[in-house]
């Protein structure tokens, strides 16, 4: 049976939306009329926001995530040319960070043996971005032997009231501003999803590269160590797990395209990690990443700039897949299976047979049944017509750095 393929195309409008265009011109005239005070990017006011009178001690003791944190500060009032709406969403971002620091210090000294929860041989799912990675994670997300992170839990992983509501009034914003993104990657509160938020908490890349034009900061976290970074990852990871009370036993289904950069460090936090590899035409990856983030920045930004997101993302899937591959080299003890999404597209229920033999699990007829009917549902989703050329980009360009044009699969594993 042919899957719906990683994304189907539609035309998108170029323009901001209304809502989007009302909203920026709204908190302007409310900011100089002082009717709401302008949020300014500068650390300290972000931390006093966030504590609310509390000591600053209720950060807690760890101290790495402060270099990013103020960093990111200033590479947004530096280097990403804000509008209204951009300066808002960046502000709650930070200040929603920095709360659920303050929460999870609290939570992990109140109960300790939160960061003694085993989390047994997790499948991380290994890709691109666009390559099929979100289609893999939800159709293995239909077999209740496996646990997997749900959007609201990304977003909001130190347990609060309401996250689940919050997260839905953010998917509605979300639809209203910039229903091209919503298009792109359809999300529920409740669905499977990424894990991009847990790096969040920690003032990881992974979440703000794709919204904001800060490249200073993207470079700080590719040359840094990022050990202490899935450490904290991990102890998030086991704080959605107890606060759910469910049984520890069933391995976890992560994913996120941060992982390529980063595979040590994730294999250093989980040893015992089974890898499924996905890859695509990287025509395709680089062009659909690129449109993504473009739809993504320009709503936050008047001055988005589609060749340097065509370039910078060639550049960024370009390091990832050579970092990835070197890891990959480096560890033939890591389990490893490799996945083409076009072999995803031509037949989905072969690729998940070959998943499920890599996994030693049998592929029961219930779950194969949640599978077919998640892939009917998602022929419904379209995405988004994109090419090469709208980022400044082309095939001959692509060319030129054909020494790591090859797939993942080509590697000896």
């Amino acid at each position: 049976m042919t899957a719906a393929p990683a994304e189907s195309r539609t035309r998108s409008s170029d323009a901001p939306s209304r809502a989007a265009n009302l909203a920026n011109r709204g908190l302007a005239r409310a900011w100089e009329a002082k009717v709401l005070p302008r949020p300014r990017l500068e650390p300290a006011l972000f931390e006093a926001t966030a504590l609310r009178g509390k000591p600053r001690a209720a950060l807690g003791r760890a101290r790495e995530w402060r270099a990013p944190f103020e960093l990111l500060v200033r590479s947004l009032r530096e280097e990403a040319d804000l509008n209204p709406l951009g300066l808002a969403m960046a502000h709650g971002q930070i200040v929603d960070a920095l709360r659920a620091r303050i929460r999870a210090v609290r939570l992990w000294e109140k109960r300790p043996e939160i960061l003694a929860r085993p989390i047994p041989a997790p499948i991380v799912i290994l890709g691109p971005m666009r390559s099929g990675t979100t289609r893999l994670q939800r159709l293995l997300a239909c077999d209740p032997r496996l646990a997997h992170t749900r959007l609201y839990e990304s977003l909001h992983p130190v347990p609060a009231p309401g996250r689940a509501i919050r997260t839905s009034a953010s998917i509605a914003a979300l639809k209203l501003f910039n229903p091209d993104v919503a298009a792109i990657h359809p999300m529920k509160a409740k669905d499977p999803d990424e894990e991009f938020g847990l790096f969040g908490f920690s003032f990881g890349s992974a979440q703000f590269e794709a919204q904001w034009r800060v490249p200073a900061f993207t470079r700080w976290w590719e040359e840094a160590d990022t050990d202490w970074l899935y450490r904290e990852f991990r102890a998030l990871l086991q704080t959605i797990g107890w606060a759910r009370r469910e049984p520890a036993d069933r391995p976890w289904v992560l994913k996120a395209p941060q992982f390529m950069q980063d595979l040590p460090s994730l294999l250093a936090a989980f040893p015992d990690a089974r890898l499924l590899c996905l890859d695509r035409d990287t025509e395709r990856v680089v062009a659909s990443s690129a449109s993504l983030v473009w739809h993504q920045m320009r709503i936050q930004s008047d001055s988005a700039d589609r060749g340097w997101i065509g370039r910078e993302w060639l550049r960024k899937t370009r390091l990832r897949r050579e970092r990835t591959a070197a890891a990959r080299a480096a560890r033939p003890d890591v389990p490893q299976l490799d996945i083409a999404c076009e072999a995803m597209d031509a037949c989905w229920e072969s690729e998940m047979a070959r998943v499920y033999a890599f996994l030693g699990m049998e592929l029961t007829p219930q779950v194969r049944a949640r599978m077919a009917a998640y892939v009917a549902g998602a022929r419904a989703h379209h995405g988004h017509l994109y090419t090469l050329e709208q980022f400044g980009l082309s095939r001959e360009a692509l060319a030129r750095g054909a020494a790591w044009l090859a797939p993942l699969m080509a590697l000896p594993v």
